[in-house]
């Protein structure tokens, strides 16, 4: 659902980071100073790669820095790999030190594949020591032996000639075999349940949450994949819903409703027609579904006192109708009776806290970051042993209806999480 690709430009202060990243993207986008610590916060630009697709780079602050103000640029950059999809990490002069294998180290615990780029050759060429140390170490990982500031001078030579080879051409290349390999687009998440002809009904409340004069990003995007697996498509709100019933010759293959709604659509649909929610499809498209069914009925299991995380992937003013920050901790409190505590982060901003105090996570549909963002997010949970949910499962959990709203995807194979 969201495709861009992320991708970090990592090593320590005054390796070129800065200066790759102007030259892949053709602008002066990073300060490029010979002072160490230019860069200070992450600096992203956008852009399409042939072969790759649409893909953001990240510039990071170099990861020796050092001192109060250091230390959290360093921090930042560290936060910036959860965003990632793949990295490249830069060193020069033949120096791979302690620096560079603790990023490979964090790259690989992470899962996020990586090339290693040798800068600055023309100053000093990668010796053949060190290639096969690098290679015995790192074997997934392409090597390559660069020069920036040479391919800046090609770049200028070459700009007269359409068909001139790209100056980072070999990086690009290692990159499009690395994520070739491991970022296969997902299929699509209604694919193997809806087929050419089935009739999906959508029911799309439009409420003082909903915004205004368009859908919500999930209702786009299960509507397109309807229109891609030739299916009909068609949109209502709660209300109307027992009116469109009456009107089908045939049912409709599934009922694909806001989760909020659940309760009222539950109610309405006769109980052998499949249902589920936006969120559920989010889940089974880029979120850790198995994860999620797991973690849900540990709802049961809370306890006063108990710390609940809300994670929103995106920005949105909250309201009184605010699912995550408003429904979903009144519910949980009602049908729990339980005391419980609430927080919630918004975007990718960091935890509050460790990822062990929390006795259940519940995630949004992740409908604005990528799945492999969504998948380091929940990284730490599920090692500390911690519940995971998102918002369907848990809204459908706390009004009985879980295991019909997750039905439909049961009997499928599992969607990879990596997009």
């Amino acid at each position: 659902m969201h495709n861009e690709i992320f991708i970090g430009l990592l090593g320590r202060r005054n390796q070129g980071k800065s200066a790759l990243m102007n030259l892949l993207t053709g602008q002066q986008v990073s300060i490029v100073s010979d002072t160490p610590g230019t860069t200070t916060d992450p600096v992203k630009k956008s852009m399409e790669l042939f072969g790759i697709g649409r893909c953001v780079w990240i510039d990071t602050a170099g990861w020796d820095d050092g001192g109060g103000v250091g230390f959290q640029r360093v921090q930042r950059s560290r936060r910036a790999v959860d965003l990632l999809q793949a990295a490249v990490v830069l060193f020069s002069h033949n120096d791979f030190g302690t620096t560079e294998r603790e990023i490979c180290a964090l790259l690989a615990h992470k899962r996020i594949p990586f090339v290693l780029l040798h800068n600055k050759r023309d100053e000093m060429p990668l010796s053949d020591a060190l290639k096969a140390d690098l290679a015995r170490r790192y074997p997934t990982s392409p090597l390559i032996d660069f020069s920036v500031a040479e391919a800046e001078t090609q770049a200028a030579t070459a700009t007269a000639r359409p068909d001139a080879p790209t100056p980072a051409a070999p990086l690009i290349a290692a990159l499009q075999t690395l994520l070739g390999a491991t970022n296969a687009a997902p299929r699509p998440v209604l694919e193997g349940i809806v087929h050419a002809g089935d009739l999906v009904l959508l029911v799309t409340p439009i409420d003082a949450e909903a915004p205004k004069d368009r859908l919500i990003l999930p209702q786009v995007q299960i509507s397109r994949q309807c229109l891609d697996l030739h299916a009909g498509c068609l949109l209502c709100q709660t209300e109307e819903l027992a009116h469109m019933l009456r009107g089908f010759r045939q049912p409709p293959r599934l009922v694909i409703t806001d989760s909020q709604a659940f309760k009222e659509v539950h109610a309405i649909l006769p109980a052998e027609q499949s249902l589920t929610s936006f969120s559920i499809c989010l889940a089974r498209q880029k979120g850790p579904f198995d994860l999620y069914l797991q973690g849900t009925p540990h709802i049961a299991d809370l306890q006063d006192g108990d710390k609940v995380l809300l994670l929103e992937s995106c920005t949105h003013q909250t309201n009184c109708h605010d699912i995550g920050r408003v429904k979903l901790p009144n519910l949980l409190r009602r049908r729990t009776g339980k005391q419980l505590q609430f927080e919630f982060v918004s975007g990718l901003n960091p935890l509050p806290g460790h990822p062990a105090d929390y006795a259940l996570v519940i995630q949004c549909g992740g409908c604005m970051v990528t799945g492999r963002q969504l998948e380091q997010r929940l990284l730490p949970f599920a090692e500390a042993g911690v519940p995971v949910s998102n918002y369907g499962m848990a809204l459908a959990y706390l009004q009985g209806i879980f295991e019909r709203a997750t039905a439909p995807f049961r009997q499928t194979a599992r969607i990879s999480t990596t997009d």
